[in-house]
C-alpha cells in the first residue's frame, strides 16, 4: 500500500516529456561512448592483431633520399644509432654490399642470358625466405641466393615475351644452376649460383652474410664503404611519427607501405573527437538525470513532507525513489549495449569480406565500460536522491 502510494505521488509529479528528454540524452551519451570503446579496440586489432599482420608492410628498407648533392648518399653511423633509438623501431639490419664485380649467366645456350649484378646480405631475421639451403660453408662453390619475385615477374612479363623466350615459374628457376662470374684483377673466378627463395621485402639479391663477407676480403677491389641502406622491423609502419621522422631526417623508404600515414592522423582525430564527445554527453546526461531527480522531488516536495509528518523514514523513501530510477538507467545501458554488438557483428561481416579481421564480439572493455558508467550513474543516482530528501524533509 505504501509503495503504492508514492508510486502514483511521482508519477503525479514527473512529466513523461521530462523522463524521455532524460533518457534520450543517457542513451546518446552511452551509445557514443561505448562505439568510442569499441572502435579504438576495433582500430588496434587491425593494427596490431596477428590475423591481421603484413610481415612484408612491416619491414621497411630505409635509404638517403637522392638530391643531386651528395654523390654518396650514405647513412652515418651515429644516423644508424639515432634510428635505432626511435620508439617505432623494434630491431634494425644493415645492408652489406658486394665491394666487387659480379656477373650471371646460364649454362646452357638453350637459355641463353646474361646480366652483371650486385650482392648484398642482411641478417637472417629480416629476410621473408625459409630455406634449409639458405647457408654457405668456407671453401664451398655454391652460392645460395634470394632473389626479387619483382625480378621475376620482369622477366616472364617484360624480357621474356619480347625476345620469344619461355616464361619460367618460380620452381623452374630454382631448378636451374647459374653460373656465377666475380671479375677481380683481370680474372674471373666462377661459382655456381642456386635460387633458394623469392623476396617480397627487399629488392636486390642477397646471398649469406659470411659468404659475402668472405667474398669482400678475398675479391674486394674497393674498400669497405658506408651503409646505404637499412632495414628496420616496425609494429606499424603507418605510424605518423615514423613517416614524420623520414621526412624530417632526408630518408625514404616505399611509399606504399608508409601511405596509410595521413588516414591515421585522420582516424586518430576522429576516435578522439568520438570519445571527447561522448565523455561530454555523459557529462550532460548525468546533469539532465540529476536535473530530473531533483525536479521530481521539487514537484513532490508537499507530499514527501506529509509521508515523513505521517511516520516514512528518509530511508525508505530513498530506497523507493532509487528503484524508480535506477533500473530504467541499468536498462538503457544494456539496450546501447546490445546496439553496439549488433553493430560490431556487422563489421565483423563487412571486414572479412575485404580479408580484414576483427573480434565478432564485443571487447570485454567496452563490457567494462558499461559497468563503470552504470556504477557511476547509481552513485549520482543516490548522491541526488539523498541530498534532496534530506533537503525537503527539513
Amino acid at each position: 500500500m505504501f509503495n503504492t502510494l508514492l508510486r502514483k505521488i511521482i508519477r503525479t509529479g514527473v512529466g513523461r516529456g521530462r523522463f524521455i528528454m532524460a533518457g534520450v540524452g543517457l542513451t546518446v551519451a552511452l551509445l557514443l561512448i561505448f562505439s568510442a570503446v569499441q572502435v579504438q579496440v576495433n582500430y588496434s586489432e587491425l593494427l596490431y592483431g596477428k590475423s591481421n599482420q603484413d610481415s612484408i608492410a612491416n619491414f621497411l628498407v630505409i635509404n638517403k633520399e637522392i638530391n643531386g648533392n651528395d654523390p654518396e648518399n650514405t647513412l652515418s653511423q651515429q644516423e644508424v644509432e639515432k634510428l635505432k633509438q626511435q620508439p617505432f623501431v623494434v630491431t634494425i639490419g644493415q645492408l652489406s654490399a658486394s665491394r666487387f664485380k659480379v656477373s650471371a649467366q646460364s649454362p646452357s645456350d638453350n637459355f641463353p642470358f646474361y646480366t652483371d649484378l650486385f650482392f648484398e646480405s642482411v641478417p637472417n631475421e629480416f629476410i621473408d625466405v625459409t630455406s634449409k639451403d639458405w647457408t654457405w660453408s668456407p671453401g664451398s662453390r655454391t652460392i645460395p641466393l634470394v632473389i626479387p619475385n619483382q625480378f621475376l615477374d620482369i622477366y616472364n612479363f617484360g624480357f621474356a615475351p619480347s625476345q620469344n623466350l619461355f616464361q619460367l615459374t618460380q620452381e623452374m628457376v630454382m631448378a636451374l644452376p647459374i653460373v656465377i662470374n666475380i671479375h677481380t684483377n683481370g680474372t674471373t673466378v666462377p661459382f655456381t649460383g642456386r635460387v633458394v627463395g623469392f623476396s617480397d621485402r627487399i629488392s636486390s639479391v642477397l646471398v649469406p652474410q659470411n659468404f659475402l663477407d668472405w667474398a669482400n676480403k678475398t675479391y674486394g677491389t674497393q674498400s669497405a664503404g658506408k651503409t646505404s641502406r637499412v632495414v628496420i622491423k616496425t609494429n606499424d609502419p603507418g605510424d605518423p611519427k615514423l613517416a614524420s621522422y623520414l621526412k624530417k631526417n632526408g630518408l625514404v623508404t616505399n611509399a606504399d607501405k608508409t601511405r596509410f600515414s595521413k588516414y591515421r592522423s585522420i582516424v586518430n582525430t576522429v576516435v578522439g573527437a568520438s570519445w571527447v564527445t561522448g565523455v561530454v554527453m555523459l557529462l550532460f546526461a548525468l546533469l539532465v538525470f540529476s536535473l530530473f531527480i531533483q525536479l521530481t522531488i521539487a514537484s513532490t516536495k508537499h507530499e514527501i513532507q506529509l509521508l515523513i509528518t505521517l511516520g516514512a523514514s528518509p530511508r525508505q523513501l530513498q530506497k523507493f525513489l532509487l528503484k524508480q530510477f535506477l533500473p530504467t538507467n541499468i536498462v538503457i545501458a544494456f539496450l546501447c549495449l546490445l546496439a553496439v554488438a549488433v553493430l560490431q557483428f556487422f563489421i565483423h561481416r563487412f571486414l572479412q569480406n575485404q580479408n580484414m579481421e576483427v573480434s565478432q564480439l564485443i571487447s570485454p572493455f567496452t563490457i567494462l565500460a558499461a559497468v563503470l558508467i552504470v556504477l557511476v550513474l547509481w552513485i549520482v543516482n543516490v548522491s541526488t536522491i539523498r541530498k534532496y530528501i534530506k533537503q525537503t524533509g527539513e
